[in-house]
């Protein structure tokens, strides 16, 4: 299941203004990866749909066209899937680990476009990918 798109953003509060005051998204919750970036979800209050701007300090530098940085989705299944992407044509970019209550994965697909997977392993909640606590 598609749960959200997210982007990479060279300036955070420009980028969270800017969807918010003039696309009216919501911001709901915000974290640190274990890498050091920052992401933060904006939430659609029609269509519930999920925008996550992501920045990382200087790593790799930012360059145009970096725009999109992955695509989150929720699975049932995550060794499976992760065969099934990868006998398309999709790349294994970073092989599955767990972090909180999720075990989570990065693939590219055929044309490079990354893809974050994610199946929750323990009670129910948000990917920790998007959450700190």
């Amino acid at each position: 299941m598609l749960e959200y798109t997210g982007i990479r953003v060279r300036d955070l509060a420009r980028a969270r203004r800017f969807y918010c005051e003039g696309l009216g998204l919501a911001a709901v919750t915000a974290g640190r990866t274990a890498t050091g970036g920052i992401w933060e979800e904006l939430k659609d209050p029609e269509t519930g749909a999920i925008l996550e701007l992501n920045f990382y300090p200087d790593d790799p530098p930012y360059r145009e066209g970096d725009e999109l940085d992955h695509l989150g989705f929720r699975v049932r299944g995550l060794d499976e899937t992760i065969g099934r992407l990868v006998a398309l044509g999709a790349r294994l970019r970073i092989p599955p680990f767990v972090e909180g209550a999720d075990r989570i994965a990065f693939l590219s697909d055929p044309d490079g476009c990354w893809i974050e997977l994610f199946e929750p392993v323990g009670p129910e909640g948000p990917p920790t990918s998007r959450s700190t606590e």
